[in-house]
């Protein structure tokens, strides 16, 4: 089989097994550091950047760009409904949905592209496209983004910390295959559980009712039954899957396990970021580059609105509005924003005209022909806005951002030649972005 062509929807490695099998389980899933084949190096092909670490907030469904990002008042209620009154920002000229007040605070940090676009309208397709920055249907399944830099920044390029290099909290997307052809030395660590509850149960890391030192009684435990090792000490292969085995215990019981623990933040930080799954999440991601993560997914889910939209947009925005603008200036606050790339969007819009009629009653269908996306941090520069759509938010109407572009943009500023090939793979013609027969506005240059 083409390592090239694998599957490109499906689901990202369970991590459950790793509290039922003991440590050198752990040591092969969690931690995905130390296979038995030996994995391209990529630290030669890292040219100097300014970002460290991403974030992405990743709003699975599909964000609605006129009630968010790409407000349009004067369209009538056919196209604004009653969400008609936007504010302005502490940018000049810029202006947002009316529920997002927190966010006004902020727009002096981030951009908003306003001139996405792809026109697909399937999930699993679009979701791959904006992910992955390329196009379907050419007999190659790229990697997320995710992937791509757990390849270039994670243990092929002397990553050494605990903590895996590529996180999604806190359940992966499943509408394809994150690691694409890298395979599942690639895939994220998710983290399952709920950041938002009084323990944060990381699968494989923290589970509930089992204390510390159960766990240190089960790797003695394991440790004692191990007949074999002495014998098998001298094998470098048997030495390297121990080593894991170790490296797993010190993720479950060290440094680790305690990054997950959010009760080590102030009450008051808390309840900013919002006492729900998403604004911990956005806390935890904070917690998580801090210590040396390098790509940190937040999955967001429930943004498919095709029924009672306003009713969804009525409480999901007011804790988009509240995690995200917390996390903007905590990541600056405590001078991590500079180097820590934020980006927050989804695989498409949804349609300017309300579906108003049965069965929809106030629904919003899928839109790829323009959306919008906010980018801050790690070399993108604050308060601007990037393309624009026309007066009912139906086309793009000056400067189209293909996910190529964005996501080209984004290597760049990492260090990561978006140019370059992937390498180890033998043909040229795989390359991190598409070099030919794909439309392109041209990478982010105005705000880099």
């Amino acid at each position: 089989m083409n390592p090239l062509v694998s599957p490109p929807f499906s689901s990202s490695l369970s991590r459950r097994a790793l509290l039922r099998y003991g440590a050198l389980a752990a040591g092969a899933l969690l931690l995905g550091r130390r296979g038995l084949v030996a994995a391209p190096s990529a630290a030669a092909a890292i040219p100097p950047g300014k970002a460290k670490a991403v974030i992405q907030i990743w709003l699975g469904g599909g964000l609605s760009h006129l009630d968010t990002f790409d407000p349009k008042p004067g369209a009538g209620r056919d196209y604004c409904g009653p969400l008609d009154k936007p504010i302005a920002t502490n940018a000049e000229g810029v202006t947002i949905g009316q529920l997002l007040p927190n966010l006004t605070g902020q727009a002096d940090k981030f951009s908003l592209i306003r001139g996405m676009t792809h026109g697909n309208n399937a999930h699993e397709t679009a979701a791959y496209i904006v992910q992955t920055g390329h196009p379907e249907g050419d007999h190659v399944v790229y990697p997320s983004l995710g992937a791509v830099v757990s390849l270039f920044m994670g243990v092929d390029a002397g990553y050494a910390g605990f903590i895996p290099p590529y996180i999604v909290l806190t359940g992966p997307q499943g509408r394809f295959s994150e690691a694409g052809f890298l395979g599942p030395r690639y895939k994220p660590f998710a983290t399952g559980g709920d950041p938002a509850r009084p323990v944060f149960a990381v699968e494989g890391i923290v589970a509930e009712g089992i204390t510390p030192e159960r766990q240190k009684a089960r790797q003695k435990l394991l440790h004692d039954l191990d007949s074999l090792g002495p014998y098998l000490a001298g094998d470098p292969a048997i030495q390297e899957f121990q080593k894991a085995g170790d490296e797993a215990y010190d993720m479950i019981l060290g440094d680790g396990a305690e990054v997950f623990q959010l009760s080590r933040e102030p009450d008051e930080l808390r309840e900013r970021y919002g006492r729900n799954t998403f604004g911990q999440s956005c806390l935890a991601a904070r917690r998580l580059v801090e210590r040396g993560a390098k790509y940190v997914t937040i999955n967001s889910n429930g943004w498919d609105t095709h029924k009672s939209h306003f009713q969804a947009m009525n409480r999901k925005l007011p804790e988009l509005d509240r995690g995200l603008a917390t996390l903007l200036q905590d990541l600056s606050d405590r001078g991590l924003l500079d180097g820590t790339i934020v980006w927050c969007g989804s695989e498409f819009g949804r349609t300017p005209r309300i579906q108003w009629e049965a069965p929809w009653n106030g629904g919003r269908g899928h839109y790829g022909k323009v959306f919008s996306t906010l980018v801050a941090g790690g070399g993108f520069r604050g308060g601007q806005i990037v393309g624009a759509s026309d007066a009912r938010g139906e086309e793009v109407a000056e400067r189209p951002v293909y996910p190529w572009d964005l996501t080209g943009s984004i290597y760049g500023l990492l260090g990561i030649d978006p140019d370059g090939v992937f390498p180890r793979y033998g043909d040229a013609s795989v390359r991190l972005t598409p070099q030919s027969g794909v439309p392109t506005g041209g990478r982010l240059k105005e705000i880099m």
